[in-house]
């Protein structure tokens, strides 16, 4: 019962910070319907920009890690939706979603090519620390980790509801053209959202690389989850990215200590057939009438 235990709490603490890429991906599509296959690459990034500050300019990492917050706001956000988004979008979702994926290319052999292809270690934030509960032994990472995820959503949902800015950003997400009828400034609400998923992405890359390293791969897995976690929740809700990345978490730690660690990347895959053959919408999702 308590590695049992042990197993939920780390599935939901690695869950957790796949909860804030899918969010991400949920972000943009609410607001632009951008669907970004850079997502995983956008979560990597950050890990080397706290490596180029502390290793290469010798900042210390108190300093760095938010300076790399406001590097991936401006770079992965104001810059992605400037260069990318805005030029491809007038010619559709198909040659944007091919953009998306090549800058993620870009992206890895640029942190492979320039920084290193080898693993990184990256600092952690917390102390490698276990704290018995009862029989089961938890790491102070882990929960650690889970609190600053479920805050950072918890505080987004928060400035959504409860700010008038995030209001008129809900209002642009619903509907667009009433929201400029009502006096929206909509392009300035649509890059916030961008800004927003920069923050997300830079959080979640500094909670989950002391667990995997820092490598210019990482991308491509992070990426894949997130990507899962937003369908099987709900594309459309914020509250379905996080419960399908908690989901996916758990169901990766319990598939790799019971079944076998041989299988664990297919069990999400599994689950996102039988969620797109039984409810297409996701867990918590709505129905849309969009044309994809």
């Amino acid at each position: 019962m308590s590695e049992f235990i042990q197993l939920i709490v780390s599935g939901l603490s690695t869950g957790s910070i796949y909860a804030l890429a899918a969010v991400g991906f949920t972000l943009l599509w609410q607001a632009s319907q951008t669907i970004n296959f850079a997502q995983g690459e956008f979560v990597m990034v950050p890990a080397f920009f706290v490596l180029v500050l502390t290793v290469k300019m010798g900042l210390p990492v108190w300093l760095a890690m938010p300076l790399a917050v406001i590097l991936a706001v401006l770079i992965l956000g104001a810059l992605f939706k400037r260069l990318i988004v805005e030029p491809m979008f007038r010619h559709g979702t198909i040659p944007l979603v091919i953009a998306t994926i090549a800058l993620g290319i870009l992206l890895k052999e640029m942190v492979k090519e320039f920084y290193s292809p080898l693993g990184q270690p990256f600092p952690s934030l917390f102390p490698q620390t276990v704290l018995k509960i009862g029989n089961a032994s938890i790491s102070v990472p882990d929960i650690a980790n889970l609190i600053i995820a479920m805050g950072t959503i918890f505080a987004l949902q928060l400035f959504l509801s409860g700010t008038r800015t995030g209001r008129s950003m809900q209002a642009t997400a619903q509907n667009p053209d009433v929201a400029q009828i009502l006096g929206v400034d909509i392009k300035r609400m649509v890059l916030y959202t961008f800004l927003i998923n920069g923050a997300l992405a830079a959080i979640a890359s500094i909670l989950i690389t002391p667990i995997y390293l820092a490598k210019f791969s990482n991308g491509e897995t992070l990426g894949l989850v997130a990507f899962i976690a937003a369908i099987v929740g709900g594309f459309n809700q914020i509250r379905g990215a996080l419960v399908g990345g908690l989901l996916l978490g758990v169901i990766d730690n319990l598939s790799a200590a019971y079944f076998s660690s041989e299988y664990r990347q297919a069990l999400p895959m599994l689950l996102l057939i039988v969620i797109i053959l039984v409810r297409p919408q996701g867990l918590l999702g709505t129905a849309e009438g969009r044309t994809v």
